[in-house]
Formats: structure tokens, C-alpha cells, sequence
């Protein structure tokens, strides 16, 4: 009885975000106009940078990795969430379950190398402003965008086969409204140490060096600014990388509070609020922050969209 009790279940029951039915329609509403805008923004930006010759710079190179990052990622989670939020069968087989994991953790942690790659362009940008084209040419570039997807897949097929080698006979009702490492881990009926420590070392090397990364480039970037004498050219220079911060800030504190709180600290909901923020919202806002902050995207979005409706007038005409 034993060894059957500890076999791998076929499948699993996610909880979700909430059992009221009033709460699951506003919660199917919501998240289907967020996942809407979150594809909308991330495309838009994407057609935008790509149609216009002067957005065809290195910092907009990353910033369209980070939509697609963002795409795929909320791609991961999104259509699960819709689909269990007003479904009566809330399974999902294992085999979808280590799929979303495997992508999943892979795109969270290729995003947040990203950022920090993207932190050390505005520092080349604007402390080695004379060196920028030939540092950061196109070769180098390329270089810098396959890096993240090494880090997070590299840690995504670390992380996938010690979890999925866990006994799971506690339960098989998940805590969570997608397949996320943490909540699946006190499902375990032996201890699940080693999961933890890989769990917590791979956040310290992929979340706290990317921050660290993220951080030293500022503290240069700052004082390069602070050394300006012009005040319009240090807001000037300082506005380019406003967007990023928010997005850094909005990123890096939900993802640290998740994989790097000791078990005990936050209550399961508090987590899966989190989780909501930077897999689901966080995505939708990156494209919005980058748009607002940034005139050079804004002129191109409104002159891209003035041109697509000249072209629909002409063709009703």
C-alpha cells in the first residue's frame, strides 16, 4: 500500500484563486482583458520597433526581446488561469504540468537576466557614450539576448527533474492556480530539502546577481549623471532609463518575495498574489511603462497608427 501511495499521480487538482462563483466570473473578466492588452501592448511595441529605422538600436533590440519574453511568459500561465476559473474540472495531467514548469521557470529566469543585460546597455549608453556603437554592436548583442535564454532554461532542467522525483501522496490538490515549484513541494510525503536548497541557490544566482548586476550599473549610471552640469540634459539623460527602473522594481520584488522568503514567512495567499503580479500584471505593464516614458515609442506608435488608418480610409473610399 506503501509503494502505491507513493507513486507519481496522472493527475493534479489546481485550487485556484478563489472557490466563489462571483469571484471566478470577475476574476475570468479581468484576466481575459489583461492577457488581451498584455498581447495587444507586447505586439504593438514589437510591429512598432520593427517597422520604424530609428528605433533600431540596441536598446530597443532588448526591449523587443523583453516583449516576446513577456508574450510567451504570460502565454505560460494565462490561458490555464482562464481556463480553470470558470471550468468544474480544474486537472491538469502531469505531463502539462511539467510542460508549463519547465517553460515557465525557464522564461522567469531568462526575463530577469534580460533585465539585467538590458541595465548594462543604458550603462554603456550613458557612461562609455563615445565607445557605445562599437561595444554594443550587433554581434555582441545577439550574444548578450542568448545569454538569458541559457540561464533560464539551464535552471529549468535542473529544477523540473528533482521536483518530479518527489513522492506526491500527501495530496494532489495544488494550492495555486498554475504549476509553480513552491506550492507543489510540501505535497511531498518525505522532506523536500534538496528541492529547497536548489530552489533557493538558483534564486540567488539568477535574482540576486541579475539585481546585484542591475544595481552596480546604476550606481555608475547615477553618478555619471550627477556629473552632468546641465539640468535638462541630466532629466534627459536620466528619463531613458526611468522605464527600465519601474520595471526592474515591479519585477525583482515580486519574484525575491516568492523564491526567496523562508517557507513559513508569507501565508500561501500572499504568495499566489504575488505570483498573479509578476506573471499576469507585470507583463501587461512592461509595453505601457516603456510606451508613457518613452517619446521616441510613443511618436512612432502614433504615427504607425495614423498610417493604418489613412490606408483603411483609402481602401472604404
Amino acid at each position: 500500500m506503501e509503494n502505491v501511495n507513493r507513486t507519481l499521480p496522472s493527475w493534479f487538482y489546481l485550487v485556484g484563486l478563489s472557490t466563489s462563483p462571483h469571484i471566478q466570473i470577475i476574476g475570468f473578466i479581468l484576466f481575459l482583458m489583461i492577457y488581451i492588452v498584455t498581447l495587444t501592448g507586447n505586439c504593438l511595441l514589437l510591429i512598432t520597433v520593427r517597422t520604424s529605422p530609428t528605433l533600431h538600436t540596441p536598446m530597443y533590440f532588448f526591449l523587443c526581446n523583453l516583449s516576446f519574453f513577456d508574450i510567451c511568459f504570460s502565454t505560460t500561465v494565462a490561458p490555464l488561469i482562464l481556463k480553470n476559473t470558470l471550468s468544474i474540472d480544474k486537472s491538469i495531467s502531469v505531463g502539462a504540468c511539467v510542460f508549463q514548469m519547465f517553460f515557465y521557470l525557464g522564461l522567469a529566469g531568462a526575463e530577469c537576466s534580460l533585465l539585467a543585460v538590458m541595465a548594462y546597455d543604458r550603462f554603456v549608453a550613458i557612461c562609455r557614450p563615445l565607445h557605445y556603437s562599437s561595444i554594443m554592436n550587433m554581434r555582441f548583442c545577439i550574444i548578450l539576448a542568448i545569454i538569458p535564454w541559457i540561464v533560464g532554461f539551464t535552471n529549468s532542467s535542473i529544477q523540473i527533474p528533482i521536483t518530479w522525483r518527489l513522492p506526491f501522496c500527501r495530496t494532489h490538490h495544488v494550492n495555486h492556480f498554475f504549476c509553480e515549484v513552491p506550492p507543489f513541494l510540501p505535497l511531498s510525503c518525505t522532506d523536500p530539502w534538496l528541492n529547497e536548497i536548489a530552489m533557493y541557490v538558483a534564486a540567488s544566482l539568477i535574482v540576486l546577481c541579475s539585481f546585484l548586476l542591475t544595481l552596480v550599473s546604476y550606481v555608475y549610471i547615477i553618478s555619471t549623471i550627477l556629473r552632468i552640469r546641465s539640468s535638462q540634459r541630466r532629466y534627459a539623460v536620466f528619463s531613458t532609463c526611468v522605464s527600465h527602473l519601474a520595471v526592474v522594481s515591479l519585477y525583482y520584488g515580486t519574484i525575491m518575495s516568492i523564491y526567496l522568503h523562508p517557507p513559513s514567512s508569507n501565508s500561501v495567499e500572499t504568495d499566489k498574489i504575488a505570483s498573479v503580479l509578476y506573471t499576469v500584471v507585470t507583463p501587461m505593464l512592461n509595453p505601457i511603462i516603456y510606451s508613457i516614458r518613452n517619446m521616441d515609442v510613443k511618436n512612432n506608435i502614433v504615427a504607425n497608427t495614423k498610417k493604418v488608418v489613412k490606408l483603411y480610409q483609402n481602401l472604404l473610399m
